[in-house]
């Protein structure tokens, strides 16, 4: 493991990015959750899909920017087994 200078802004890049993307995917299962109970309007669920879309678009286009993809963030968490759950 690296801790120099160099490597500490893009460590906590990373982390930031993979708090970001964990609350990103829990907020999306709430939302699935709140649709497949009959919570929503169909105007809401519009909203809320459009809204989601848009924000897994934006994390996609930050981990580009800094040369990470999605499925970078994961964290190996060892015999817990991964921080980010799998994909739905």
């Amino acid at each position: 493991m690296r801790t120099d200078h160099e490597t500490v802004g893009e460590d906590l890049l990373k982390l930031v990015l993979t708090v970001v993307e964990l609350l990103r995917q829990l907020i999306e299962r709430q939302a699935l959750r709140r649709v497949d109970s009959g919570d929503l309007t169909d105007a809401q669920e519009e909203e809320l899909g459009a809204t989601l879309l848009a924000l897994h678009d934006r994390m996609s286009e930050l981990c580009a920017e800094h040369g990470y993809r999605l499925e970078d963030l994961d964290i190996d968490l060892g015999p817990l087994g991964h921080l980010l759950p799998p994909a739905p």
